[in-house]
């Protein structure tokens, strides 16, 4: 953290390479989390990218009280609730049967499984996972962003609240209420996969 806060004072003295270096520093945690909010590649590289432009242009307003991994974290968040109410108010309009991007399409064609593992075994748990991953997108936005913050990304439940702007009791009834939905919804599978 004193690393991060040498290198906003630098930034903030307009030096682009201590910039480059907070980029750097936290570019794959930010796109990781906005591609599990989004669901979507491109959109994730998107909004990552205007994640560190709305940084960059705020960064004289950052003030060190939070640190700066919780100070990206919201302004992602924030950006991932624009989207998807943008989202919201669009979807139903087109529907594409095929992947959003070829590279998805190519990703499936390259997953091979590794034959020292039961077969069985695999597709069960790569079906949990999916099941899993379609549960955390049917999730309500709140509930999702804090189980990605808190069981993906390891943040503590004080970080999460101010990515939020919430209490921590709040935090902590949200995941609570989180891991509840995603219990039930994944229940059927809990006992098949291993």
């Amino acid at each position: 953290m004193h690393a991060d806060t040498a290198l906003v004072q630098r930034a903030k003295a307009n030096d682009r390479a201590a910039f480059n270096e907070i980029v750097l520093r936290y570019k794959d945690k930010v796109y990781n989390y906005v591609y599990r909010m989004v669901r979507n590649a491109t959109d994730a590289e998107d909004l990552t990218q205007e994640t560190f432009v709305r940084a960059y242009l705020s960064l004289h307003s950052f003030q060190s009280r939070a640190s700066l991994n919780t100070w990206l974290f919201r302004i992602a968040t924030n950006l991932c609730i624009d989207h998807c109410r943008r989202a919201k108010r669009t979807q139903g309009l087109v529907t594409s049967l095929s992947p959003d991007n070829e590279e998805e399409e190519e990703g499936l064609q390259r997953d091979i499984p590794d034959a020292t593992f039961d077969p069985q075994r695999l597709l069960l748990n790569k079906e949990l996972g999916e099941k899993l991953e379609k549960a955390l997108q049917e999730l309500p936005e709140k509930l999702r962003m804090v189980v990605l913050l808190y069981d993906v990304e390891g943040l503590s439940y004080e970080e999460i609240a101010a990515i939020a702007g919430c209490p921590l009791g709040t935090v902590k009834s949200r995941l609570f209420n989180a891991r509840a939905v995603l219990r039930r919804k994944l229940e059927p599978y809990l006992n098949i996969a291993v």
